[in-house]
């Protein structure tokens, strides 16, 4: 489990193609500075499993499943990373719980700029429009935010300069995609909400 707090920037070494698979291998400082064999990291918001180790790079298998449905497939050496180890249990929830499992990809949009902030339109799958409301919780990339507005297949988030510093959204350009992860609260009410009514019903 993660925070959407992002720990640093990691920097993509090498990507081994594997036919049905990647070996992803990444540049890091904070984040490797506890890791083990089997810890996880998320990268861009996936959570991924320290496979290798060195000094200063750490090497993830990515899956089939995860290529489909995030945006690492798209990863070229040299492109830069967000990176978040895996929550303590005496560490500050800093943003909302985040379990590194990409929902969908979506796209940039839009970025109206601002003199202290900058507000961001990113376009989504509609199937995830359901979870979204207004000054709720969304992972973009890996990145807990705030909601500003929610519509059907797009959203907004407002961006302070500590986000557009120390996360890969202060350079993502419209056409650029990211990964989404809902706030699993939401999805776990509407089973619930699901099963009752149906029960009700029958």
């Amino acid at each position: 489990m993660f925070t959407g707090i992002v720990e640093e920037f990691g920097t993509v070494q090498a990507i081994e193609d594997q036919g049905d698979a990647i070996r992803l291998t990444i540049a890091a400082d904070v984040t490797l500075g506890d890791a083990g064999l089997g810890d996880s990291i998320a990268v861009n918001g996936c959570c991924l499993t320290v496979a290798e180790r060195t000094d200063d790079t750490w090497t993830a298998d990515v899956m089939a499943e995860s290529l489909d449905r995030t945006s690492l497939g798209g990863l070229a050496v040299g492109d830069r990373v967000n990176l978040e180890r895996a929550v303590t249990a005496e560490k500050r929830l800093g943003g909302h719980i985040v379990q590194g499992h990409v929902d969908a990809v979506g796209e940039v949009v839009g970025r109206t700029p601002s003199e202290h902030w900058e507000i961001v339109e990113i376009a989504m799958p509609a199937e995830l429009g359901r979870y979204l409301v207004d000054k709720g919780s969304i992972t973009v990339d890996g990145i807990s935010l705030t909601v500003v507005e929610a519509h059907d297949t797009t959203f907004t988030v407002s961006l302070i300069p500590e986000t557009l510093a120390r996360t890969t959204l202060g350079f993502r350009a419209p056409g650029d995609r990211v990964n989404l992860e809902v706030d699993v609260i939401a999805k776990h009410v509407e089973k619930l909400v699901r099963a009752y009514t149906k029960e009700n019903n029958s």
